[in-house]
């Protein structure tokens, strides 16, 4: 396994890490030093993320039989990604795997497996040190095979060179989907979030439904954020919204310069593994 420079994680630039300011500065996309590098890569996923790309990502990806690897084998192992978003961080990528973790035990003691779900919601970006280019990986996820929405960051600047756009059936509210067809039967543009979802159903994980919408959308932000897309949802996806919302605010504001102490929080964190994710994972 080899060091890769992840590049830019889109969907982290401009969040809080561990800067001092409101609420309201987080997810600029209009200025900061990183603006540049940030479009490029909104440009090349909203270019690149096609229908048909993301079916040959499930083929790709979806049958995890590209290596073997213990969970906390794959949260050491974002020591490995050397993530350029943001560059006054300087501690480890799986930092915040702890950080987001502890944050939800400390408001959400009895539902360990919550804590499990912030411990490894992002370690779909594995797939990165697999020969991923990172702007399959990382960034604000939005679904594929109908009109991209508004909301979709930089929607108006990025979108002009996917063929997807030309393509009349793609370009309808619905496109390929029925009303309320269900988020379950919405391709979503490839990244970390759907590659863990589909390992967690792959290895038979016994998260609860609600962690899986956790992981599998925690980046769809057009949806939990700015109420897009709707039109496609079910009564389940309504009925998870709200803990999709309340993953997202541990996964935004935990991130600060007072490390935890990881050493002695791996034999906790280890337990809830052995419970839910135990064991060699296909991957």
């Amino acid at each position: 396994m080899r060091v890769v420079n992840l590049g830019p994680d889109p969907s982290l630039a401009y969040r809080p890490e561990c800067h001092e300011k409101d609420q309201t500065e987080f997810r600029n996309f209009e200025s900061g030093d990183l603006f540049d590098r940030v479009f490029n890569t909104y440009k090349q996923m909203h270019t690149c993320q096609t229908l048909d790309f993301v079916k040959q990502k499930h083929l790709d990806w979806a049958n995890c039989n590209h290596f073997s690897m213990t969970m906390m084998e794959n949260i050491n192992s974002l020591d490995e990604l050397v993530d350029e978003s943001d560059p006054d961080v300087d501690f480890p990528n799986s930092f915040h795997a702890f950080q987001t973790a502890e944050g939800i035990r400390k408001e959400h003691p009895d539902k360990d497996w919550f804590q499990l779900v912030g411990l490894i919601h992002d370690i779909g970006k594995i797939m990165a040190l697999y020969g991923e280019p990172q702007w399959a990986v990382v960034g604000d996820t939005f679904p594929v095979g109908c009109k991209f929405q508004n909301s979709i960051v930089f929607r108006n600047s990025t979108f002009e060179g996917n063929p997807d756009v030309k393509n009349p059936t793609l370009n309808t509210e619905f496109g390929i989907y029925k009303p309320q067809s269900g988020l379950d039967n919405v391709l979503m543009s490839w990244g970390h979030d759907e590659y863990l979802y589909q390992v967690m159903k792959f290895n038979k994980c016994p998260i609860p439904e609600e962690g899986l919408y956790m992981i599998r959308f925690h980046s769809f932000y057009p949806w939990h954020s700015n109420g897009d897309y709707m039109h496609l949802c079910n009564e389940k996806d309504l009925q998870m919204l709200p803990w999709v919302k309340e993953f997202n605010k541990f996964d935004l504001y935990t991130k600060s310069t007072d490390l935890p102490d990881v050493e002695s929080l791996r034999p906790y964190y280890q337990a809830l593994i052995d419970k839910y994710c135990p064991g060699v994972l296909q991957w």
